[in-house]
């Protein structure tokens, strides 16, 4: 490798050379964004159509199904669900991960367009809504007071707050939750109505013809033009009032004489508090292509503003910010990044004894890092955790070839007395080969992950690709600039000191004794061998008994909580329930804030989230306070609640569990086996807590028209539905305009007559002939128990058994999907939502990615060493270091995961570094004369420094992983321990076996077979010609 000769004679080269990748990656440090994640879009297309007054079952088949079986026809869909509950259908569409989010959207919407008309007349129309990007919002602020009410404050959070948030840059919306929005409310007395000899359907549609906006026209005379409108249209609740909706005779009949009217709320259904105090939230949902980072700043530099503008008795905080916890990572990361580079640089003193040796990596360390910056710039990178945590890994990878060439250096000084120059040159050309091998190995092995689909290859794609730009950089500055820093900081015939003495004879000690026991160890190299293929059994039996997840759970400072009321619980019983959840959580010494929302996403159900002191402030673990707030949270009445928390990686929602159980038969029948599961699962204790969708026991009134009475009056069934639906619907008529916005004006029976369904019969309904009659003589009501919704799953009928567990992901739903095949007639299958989705999606290929990193390595070693054998010798290397990794593992300091799996690709590439620095100089000292066996001796004793110097700093540099503590340690610490323990083990066992594999299978370097092979190649060229 004479080109680095260049280098080392040119130091103005190497010093230039060095200068612009310094200049390059101090640019781009400045230019990168900074995220938490790499960029993933993960999109999600609700479509929501009410149909106000229609059971569940109702909505699932006039609805539902239709508008599924079209949606399902759009490209770029992973999973379809819906849930149908009465008077609303909601349909998610799951789409593949990074799928053009705006492309799926036109598709669905088509599809939707294609089949309203099928849907019945009364139905609202479909809204389609999407989010891209985060699952959960990136903030929430929080809006309450003492004197105003909530729809006050809701409409100026429209008028005012909400547009300010939605113009704010990187800012996809600003989204009112738990406000109570406007509206003209005509809160109707049954009582009154009859009297009156009046329907509500008689109200619905006098507002619908008295409450009309039109535009006449306009006049135009031969010098002005002007337009006309007609006041055809209300303003005011005493317009309102005063609206006249029947003629009795000269009477007339106003809308005030049939009950309230009165300017109240859109709906009553959902509330929201914070910490104890009735409020509304404003969450903000960063744009897909933005940096949360910046949003979140954006919106806290605008909020003192926003704050000083509300109304008197307003006030307003910001109740939640995720980029608490994205901060606090980062720095967590970067505190881990300086000291893996001063426990490095103190391994390397220790093992080198010299300050002049040392400088020599200290230089090349931060070069190599700063320089990375640039590779990030140029591959469209940002700078977020897994990035940073390349970083932290190529400190221990950078410093490994400095090491190496300042050791080859110092050996040729001291060990073979050349000098100085000489020493650097012939160091540099034998190197220059094994650092290339090194560093193409190292890419090598991280180029499946870079093809893989999927969220690991989203997420770690710029991880492998940073790290490998940071061992090409390494590689450069080894190559050019550490030679020519060693031929001028060193010294010939320089005296060394005691520590550097007392070292070098330790080496040479060690050096020896080790020389003894491998040379022992390979008369027996038949054992050595044979215990080699051995551990690739054990390393398989390993990787199937070890638990697995899709990444460990992180420690966010945020319990998130669920809430399930009785299937006939009310607004106000929900609030209790969550006031309860709060009294509770308030008590805890790890407490800092909290808030809830209830009457979402339907009527019964609620979610909210405790907020935690920081890490530092708190002597147990967000994990130890789930536990502990699940216990207490399972003696509120009335409602199930769980504690669970956020999902530790992007994409995914809900609790940690979903487990599908589809099929086509009836929603009773799937029910039995959905209890049996749910029953035997319990049974075997594997979750904390645990809830399924599929409840049978919703308390269902249906009014039974008598068909015979109706014909003979002259009505059908639809005059009679049409008649109830109007009083208790609460279904909107129009929109009245007041102070430049529109609000829903909405007729309805007021609450206290309608708290039964019994109250139902006492209602009137005009017959075709006038005639007034209580809904009673030709109806009567009949009480039954039906599903609380029903719930499709890829259009299939589903019940969802969802929890948190207490053992590992894949252990669990490999567990309950036994269950199922066992208690499950034929008919029904399983399938996955949320991040057990993920976890099977992610987790099936690794085995075949594991494989296929191992081929590449393969392949670019073959090509390196011109030899089929030699690549299958350094290869051995990598067995002994998956075992020490997987045994980790397998006694439970870490799972399976993303990062472990990304953790043992990146092993694969460290460990093959010593069987190359081992092969190489093998083959050389075989091309000089040695035999195998003294070749492999000579050069596994040479190497025994640079291996365990390299293998120090690595091991050790990753010691602040392992011991990682609070914001988004748990995956540093898996990814740490995976490399720790894999590269200590790994190391020791790889100094005997890979020279006892080279005696058995190595190939033959000896300069004759050279000589002959390249008279064979020259008498192969002469015969062609």
């Amino acid at each position: 490798m004479n080109f680095t000769d260049t280098f080392i004679k040119r130091p103005v080269w190497a010093v230039v050379v060095s200068l612009f990748i310094l200049i390059l990656g101090l640019r781009s440090i400045f230019e990168l964004p900074v995220n938490q994640w790499p960029r993933t879009e993960n999109t999600v297309v609700t479509i929501s159509t009410y149909y106000y007054g229609a059971d569940a079952a109702t909505v699932a088949g006039f609805i539902t199904q239709p508008l599924e079986a079209a949606i399902a026809q759009a490209q770029g869909i992973d999973y379809l669900s819906s849930t149908s509950i009465t008077g609303l259908s909601t349909i998610t569409a799951t789409l593949r991960l990074n799928y053009d989010s705006s492309k799926a959207l036109t598709e669905i919407n088509t599809q939707v367009n294609s089949v309203k008309n099928q849907l019945p007349a009364q139905s609202q129309e479909p809204v389609l809504t999407v989010a891209v990007g985060q699952t959960t919002d990136a903030m929430y602020l929080g809006f309450y007071s003492d004197t105003l009410a909530t729809n006050n404050i809701t409409d100026y959070l429209v008028r005012v707050v909400k547009p300010k948030l939605d113009s704010l840059e990187g800012v996809q919306t600003a989204e009112i939750l738990g406000g109570r929005q406007f509206a003209l409310r005509a809160w109707l007395d049954p009582d009154k109505l009859a009297a009156h000899n009046v329907t509500a359907q008689d109200v619905a549609t006098a507002l619908g013809n008295n409450n009309y906006l039109s535009a006449v026209g306009s006049t135009k005379g031969q010098m002005i033009t002007v337009d006309l409108t007609a006041g055809t249209d209300l303003h005011t609740v005493d317009e309102f009032k005063r609206l006249v909706v029947k003629h009795n005779g000269d009477a007339l009949v106003y809308l005030e004489d049939l009950g309230n009217v009165t300017l109240g709320a859109e709906n009553y259904d959902s509330s929201v508090a914070f910490s104890g105090k009735r409020s509304v939230f404003i969450g903000i949902k960063a744009a897909p292509t933005a940096n949360i980072l910046n949003v979140a700043d954006n919106v806290r530099k605008a909020f003192p503003e926003l704050q000083s503008q509300l109304p008197a008795g307003v006030r307003g905080e910001i109740v939640y910010d995720s980029t608490a916890f994205i901060n606090t990572s980062i720095f967590e990361v970067v505190k881990t990044l300086v000291e893996a580079m001063i426990i490095v640089s103190v391994v390397i003193y220790l093992f080198l004894g010299s300050f002049r040796a040392v400088i020599v990596p200290l230089v090349a360390i931060p070069l190599s890092l700063v320089g990375t910056f640039f590779v990030m710039y140029l591959l469209g990178y940002s700078i977020n955790l897994l990035t940073l945590l390349a970083l932290v890994l190529a400190i221990g990878l950078v410093v490994d070839d400095a090491i190496i060439v300042v050791e080859n250096v110092d050996r040729h000084i001291k060990e073979e007395g050349r000098g100085v120059l000489e020493a650097a040159l012939l160091a540099a050309r034998e190197l220059g080969g094994p650092i290339i091998a090194m560093t193409v190995v190292l890419i090598a092995a991280y180029v499946p992950i870079g093809l893989r689909s999927g969220l690991t290859g989203a997420l770690f794609k710029e991880f492998c690709f940073s790290l490998a730009g940071a061992v090409t950089v390494s590689a450069v500055i080894a190559l050019t600039l550490s030679p020519m820093m060693t031929s001028r900081l060193f010294k010939s015939g320089q005296e060394e000191g005691r520590f550097a003495k007392r070292l070098d004879r330790y080496f040479d000690w060690l050096r020896g004794r080790y020389h003894r026991v491998l040379a022992a160890g390979l008369d027996s190299w038949p054992v050595l061998v044979t215990f080699g293929f051995l551990l690739f059994v054990l390393v398989a039996a390993s990787g199937l008994t070890a638990k697995s997840e899709l990444s460990p759970t992180e420690d966010q400072g945020l319990v998130f909580m669920q809430i399930k009321g009785a299937p006939t619980a009310s607004p106000q019983q929900m609030e209790w329930i969550a006031d309860q959840a709060f009294q509770i959580a308030n008590k805890e010494p790890e407490y800092l804030q909290m808030f809830q929302l209830t009457g979402l996403p339907s009527l019964n159900q609620g979610l909210g989230g405790v907020l935690l002191k920081s890490w530092e402030d708190r002597d147990r673990s967000q994990a130890q306070l789930i536990l502990d707030l699940q216990q207490k949270w399972n003696q509120v009445p009335g409602a199930t609640i769980a504690a669970f928390p956020l999902p530790s990686l992007p994409g995914a929602q809900g609790l940690p569990v979903q487990f599908v159980i589809s099929t086509t038969e009836s929603v009773a029948n799937l029910n039995e086996v959905a209890q049996a599961v749910l029953a035997e699962a319990t049974k075997q204790q594997l979750f904390w807590f645990s809830d399924l969708d599929l409840k049978l026991d919703k308390p269902q009134a249906k009014l039974v028209v008598d068909r015979e009475k109706i014909a003979a009056l002259g009505m059908t069934q639809a005059d009679v539905g049409a008649a109830l639906s109007a009083a208790l619907g609460g279904n909107y008529v129009n929109y009245f305009s007041t102070a430049g916005r529109s609000y829903k004006v909405i007729p309805q029976v007021l609450q206290v007559d309608r708290l039964n369904p019994e109250q139902i019969l006492d209602y009137y309904i005009r017959t075709p002939s006038g005639a007034m009659i209580a809904a009673r003589t030709v109806a009567h009501i009949e009480t039954s128990t039906e599903p609380e919704s029903v719930n499709h799953f890829q259009q299939l009928n589903s019940a969802t058994l969802s929890g948190v567990s207490g053992v590992s992901q894949g252990e669990l739903l490999a567990r309950l999907k036994g269950i199922l095949e066992q208690v499950a007639p034929s008919g029904y299958s399983s399938d996955y939502a949320g991040e057990s989705r993920q976890f099977i999606q992610e987790s099936g290929g690794f085995v075949g990615l594991l494989l296929f990193s191992i081929l590449i390595v393969y392949l670019a070693l073959a090509f390196q060493f011109e030899s089929y054998r030699d690549p299958v010798v350094i290869l051995f290397s990598v067995p002994p270091a998956l075992f020490g990794a997987l045994a980790f593992i397998t006694m439970g300091f870490a799972s399976i995961n993303v990062y472990t799996q990304v953790g043992l690709v990146t092993l694969l590439g460290l460990i093959t570094k010593h069987g190359i620095l081992i092969v190489q100089f093998a083959n050389q000292l075989q091309r000089a004369g040695h035999n195998k066996r003294e070749a492999i001796e000579e050069a596994a004793a040479v190497r025994l420094r640079p291996i365990l110097m390299t293998t120090a700093a690595m091991v050790l540099g990753v010691v602040p992983l392992v011991w990682a503590s609070g914001a988004g340690a748990a995956g540093r610490h898996d990814m740490g321990l995976v490399i720790f323990a894999g590269l200590s083990i790994g190391t020791l066992l790889t100094l005997f076996m890979v020279p006892a594999m080279y005696l058995f299978i190595g190939s033959t370097h000896s300069a004759a077979s050279i000589e002959n092979r390249g008279a064979q190649a020259d008498a192969g060229a002469s015969d062609s010609a």
